[in-house]
């Protein structure tokens, strides 16, 4: 006769630095403050949780209220200016979310280094001269422009026609981005420009805390 035999087995947990002191030993089993850990082809390799599905991930909306159709941002012509967001409205996924600061940098911020989001910004904007005038949007750390976040914006609607525009960005966090944050930056070319009701829609992907 064959019995089914169960047993219970409670390890210690570990920090993760302990962890790190660790001979490699393939197959084995460490489960630390951060989650569990197995060695696999001679490296840690985390089983749970596993990344971009930590609490920490999540999503926010936040809309600004000073500038409007009746009192727009004006842009000048060839002149990068920071396009601002106070934060006037904000829905969050959960109420610990921050992905953006609205105070004298106006940056949007990570919160651990190689984290993935995804921005969606969004305004309302006109210029008097649409056949010669286009707008480039950016993202900008202490480095200047970070690597495929910036693009160039076409006026399609016509002269003082208010022409809504939205763009997606993807961004990782590197060092830099972590210390610094990023700001996001809006250039009216060929003419002036005003820009009014803008929000930022800001997704974490991944969570490598």
């Amino acid at each position: 006769m064959i019995k089914n035999t169960s047993y219970k087995v409670q390890v210690d947990v570990d920090t993760d630095v302990i962890r790190n002191q660790y001979k490699i030993e393939e197959g084995a089993f460490v489960t630390t403050e951060s989650g569990v850990y197995t060695v696999y082809e001679g490296e840690w390799i985390k089983l749970h949780p596993q990344a971009g599905l930590g609490t920490n991930v999540g999503w926010a909306r936040y809309i600004d209220s000073e500038y409007t159709a009746a009192s727009p941002l004006s842009l000048a012509n060839g002149v990068s200016t920071l396009l601002p967001n106070n934060k006037g409205t904000v829905i969050r996924s959960d109420s610990s979310v921050e992905y953006y600061e609205n105070g004298a940098n106006q940056k949007i911020i990570g919160s651990h280094l190689n984290d993935v989001y995804i921005i969606t910004i969004e305004f309302k904007a006109q210029t008097p001269n649409a056949n010669q005038t286009y707008l480039d949007l950016s993202i900008q750390n202490g480095g200047g422009v970070i690597e495929n976040l910036d693009i160039a914006l076409a006026y399609i609607k016509g002269n003082a026609t208010t022409q809504v525009f939205h763009n997606v960005f993807q961004y990782y966090i590197d060092q830099n981005f972590l210390d610094n944050g990023a700001s996001i930056y809006i250039e009216s070319n060929g003419s002036t420009s005003t820009a009014w009701d803008i929000e930022y829609f800001i997704q974490k992907t991944q969570n490598y805390a």
